[in-house]
């Protein structure tokens, strides 16, 4: 899986900071979660809209 399929960066899109790939969430607030102690199973609960693949990408990147 290439990150690029996962995330994206675009200008008109929360200022251009990097986001999952068709939301318009960002990769660093997902990163904040996770360092607060949320696993993937809490934050797929509360962002339906996110894969675990979604997850496992913004870790790769």
């Amino acid at each position: 899986m290439m990150i690029d399929d996962r995330i994206e960066i675009n200008p008109k899109k929360m200022g251009g900071k990097p986001v999952i790939k068709g939301t318009r969430i960002p990769v660093y607030f997902i990163l904040e979660l996770l360092a607060n102690g949320w696993s993937f199973e809490d934050i797929l609960e509360s962002y339906p809209q996110l894969t675990k693949e979604d997850l496992n990408a913004l870790l790769e990147g």
